[in-house]
C-alpha cells in the first residue's frame, strides 16, 4: 500500500475528492435547476393561463363594444339621413314661404300703386271736372248775351253736353231752329257731336275752335255758316 506521504498519491486523492465533490454539486444543482425550472414552467403556464383568460374576456368585451359601435353607427347613419330628409322639407318650406313673402311684396307694391294711379286719375278727374263746370259755368253767363245778340239758346244735356239752338237764321222763318250739339271730354278738348243741319265746314269750325279756344267766334262762324245755307252764300 501506497504511503499517504507519497505527494503523489496525495495529490491522486485530492483529485479524486474534487472529482466526486464536483460530481456531486452538478448533480445537486441539476435536481435544484429542474425543480426551479419545473416550478418556473408551471408558474409560467398559470400566468399565460390568466393572460389567454383575460384576453378572452377582453375580447368578448371588445366584440360586445364593436357591436354597439356599429349599432351607434348604424343609428348614427339613420338620424342623420332623416336630418338631411328634414333638411331638405325645411329648406323647401323656406324657399316656398320667401317665394309668397316676395309675391306678397310685389303684391303691395302694385296696390300702392294703384292706389297712386288711382288717387292722380282722381285728383286728375276732379279737377278736369271742375274745369268743364267752370267753363259751362261761364257758357251759362254768357247765355243771355248769346240769346240777346245772336238767337242763341243754350241748353244742358245730360252728361255734360250743351245743345246750342240758333233762330231768326231764316228770314222767311224766323222761328225755324238750328242746332248743333257740343261735349268738353276728360281732355278738355271741344268735340261737335252732332248739327242739325249739316254744315259742310264743321270739321273745320271744329279744328279751329281746338286750336284757338275762342268759343265766341266758333259761335258767330257757325251762325253765319246757317245763314250762309239759307242765302245760297259760301263763306270763306
Amino acid at each position: 500500500m501506497a504511503s499517504i506521504r507519497d505527494y503523489n498519491v496525495v495529490e491522486q486523492f485530492n483529485s479524486r475528492l474534487e472529482e466526486i465533490r464536483t460530481k456531486l454539486l452538478d448533480q445537486a444543482m441539476g435536481e435544484v435547476l429542474n425543480d426551479r425550472v419545473t416550478e418556473l414552467y408551471q408558474e409560467h403556464r398559470r400566468y399565460m393561463k390568466a393572460v389567454l383568460g383575460t384576453c378572452f374576456k377582453k375580447c368578448k368585451e371588445d366584440e360586445t363594444i364593436f357591436d354597439m359601435i356599429q349599432s351607434y353607427k348604424e343609428d348614427l347613419k339613420e338620424k342623420t339621413s332623416l336630418q338631411k330628409e328634414k333638411s331638405a322639407e325645411h329648406l323647401e318650406v323656406v324657399s316656398e314661404i320667401e317665394d309668397k313673402e316676395h309675391h306678397k311684396a310685389l303684391l303691395f307694391q302694385r296696390i300702392e300703386k294703384l292706389k297712386k294711379d288711382q288717387a292722380k286719375n282722381r285728383e286728375l278727374i276732379q279737377s278736369q271736372n271742375k274745369a268743364n263746370k267752370d267753363r259751362l259755368k261761364k257758357l251759362n253767363k254768357c247765355k243771355d248775351i248769346f240769346q240777346k245778340h245772336l238767337s242763341l239758346e243754350i241748353r244742358k244735356i245730360q252728361g255734360e253736353k250743351l245743345q246750342f239752338v240758333f233762330r231768326n237764321i231764316s228770314h222767311k222763318d224766323p222761328d225755324m231752329v238750328h242746332t248743333f250739339l257740343l261735349q268738353l271730354n276728360a281732355e278738355n278738348v271741344y268735340h261737335i257731336i252732332s248739327c242739325d243741319p249739316p254744315l259742310e265746314k264743321m270739321a273745320h269750325l271744329e279744328r279751329r275752335l281746338q286750336e284757338t279756344n275762342n268759343f265766341s267766334a266758333f259761335l258767330a262762324n257757325i251762325r253765319r255758316e246757317f245763314v250762309a245755307l239759307h242765302s245760297g252764300a259760301k263763306t270763306a
